[in-house]
Order: C-alpha cells, then structure tokens, then sequence
C-alpha cells in the first residue's frame, strides 16, 4: 500500500499562479472543477482515492487561492486546458488521469483534444456544451433569471449562491464546509465576469472527437437535469462510448463522495494499470 503524503503550493504555469493541493501515491489523477473552481470541491473524494493514487486537485485561475493575473478579461477552454497541461508538467506528473466535471469537464475536453500527450485517460462528468442542445434557450430561460434574481440581491456573491443552490440543491449548499463556501462565493466576479459564457459555447468539430484514441468515460446522474444527460449523451456518441452512471445529481462530489470515488476507482486503476 502506498504511504499518503499530502502538499500544497503555487507554481506559476501559463501567465498564471495556480494553488494546488497532492495527496498520496501512484498513478497520478488531477481532478479539475468547474464553476468557482476551487479545489476544495473534491477534497472529501480526493482524501478517499489518496490511498491507490497521486491526487492532484487546484484552484484554477483567478479563483479562490489562485490570483487573477493582471489584465485577464476573458477566458476559452483553450486558455483552461493549457493550464491544467502545464501544471500537470510542473508537477513531473504527466501522463495523468484527468476527471472534469461539470465546467471542468469542457476544459478536459479540449485537454484531451490539444495535448492528449499529457492525458491517460480521462473522465467527463455532464458538461454543460449548451451548444450541442436541441434548445439551449429553455435553459437559459430558467438559469439566467436565477443569477439576475442573485446579482439583485447580494451582487456577484448572491449570484454565486443562487447558482449553487440551482445546480448543487439548497441542502448541499447548506453542508458546504465554511471555508470552501466563503471561497466560492468569493469568485463571483470571475464567474460571471469573465468565465460565465466563455465554456459553455465550445463545440469541437465532430472529427475531432471522433479521432480521439485516449481512454475516455462519459458520465451522468441519475438525479440530473435533463438537459445535462442530453449534452452528455451527445458527447458519448460523439466519442463513440456509452454514458456511464453516477450516482446524484449534478454535484455528487459534495454530498456523495464515498460513492463517486467507487465509481471513478475501476477507469483509474485500469488507466494506471495499463502504464
């Protein structure tokens, strides 16, 4: 059995100062968030798979313990995936596993599809490509009124909340450890700032996905907004696998993390076994 270590630092990577936290040994996996981008939202399942693999979790730019870099106005998936690829080399831990989920699993598509180098398999948790829905417009008609409903009562922090609530539910909001909660609240302006729009746009090109040869797992919830099983069911077909399940709905990392880490166990042994 591997002995768990456990550190956190900054590494400069692509004009930015991301913070990063590593927990245990082996195989290496970097599990990469998506709104508020705090590692901290998979602490509890990073703990859990410390025990077979290095762990590796971080705040992306511009959000939480990671500064935003002077003069960064706008963000792509492109720009999030450099990010992800260069931390990964500053921590001599490429080829990596790389889970996303939600935002974060946009950001590891365009991994997957700009440096799949530095990728050994990889799993995409319900991203939101809203751009691939049959009618994007019937779920902003829903989530727009909600962040303005936020924005109008406590600005980019009320926005944060009412996000959260919406996708995570009241209850997980309300369990949040104080300080990831303080954290993510804290990144409105860079939600809704800078990132919010910027993700949920991407559409890589049909040859594209169809060229990938990298390991790769679809999953969705079976507590989920339906438009995210849409968008993962496209993705799926487009990569030429089946969805797989998790348990919950579209943040199971916080309420769930025992069983998202026995989901995730099997694809990062297999992908670490396979090395």
């Amino acid at each position: 059995m591997q002995i768990r270590t456990e550190s956190t630092g900054t590494v400069p990577v692509n004009g930015a100062e991301l913070h990063y936290e590593r927990r245990g040994g082996g195989p290496p996996v970097l599990f990469i968030s998506g709104a508020t981008g705090d590692a901290g939202h998979f602490t509890a399942v990073a703990n859990l798979l410390a025990d077979e693999f290095t762990v590796v979790t971080y705040d992306r730019r511009g959000n939480s313990r990671s500064p935003r870099p002077a003069g960064w106005v706008t963000t792509s998936p492109a720009e999030q995936a450099d990010d992800a690829a260069g931390l990964l080399g500053a921590l001599g831990l490429t080829p990596a596993a790389v889970v996303g989920t939600s935002g974060g699993a946009i950001i590891t598509l365009a991994l997957l599809l700009r440096q799949p180098e530095v990728v050994r398999g990889a799993v995409l948790h319900e991203p939101p490509l809203l751009a691939t829905l049959a009618h994007p417009e019937e779920v902003m008609a829903v989530l727009q009124p909600t962040i303005e409903r936020g924005m109008a009562a406590g600005g980019p922090r009320g926005a944060v909340e009412a996000f959260v609530r919406f996708v995570a539910g009241d209850a997980t909001y309300e369990r949040l450890d104080p300080g990831l909660r303080e954290r993510m609240l804290g990144n409105g302006e860079t939600l809704f700032g800078v990132e919010f729009g910027k993700l949920e746009v991407y559409r890589p090109a049909d040859a594209a996905l169809a060229a990938v040869r990298r390991p790769v797992q679809v999953l969705a919830g079976t507590e989920s907004p339906p438009f995210l099983v849409e968008t993962s069911r496209w993705l799926a077909a487009h990569l030429n696998v089946a969805v797989g399940v998790l348990p919950g709905g579209h943040a199971p990392y916080f309420d769930r993390p025992a069983a998202v880490a026995a989901a995730l166990r099997p694809y990062l042994a297999a992908w670490g076994a396979a090395a």
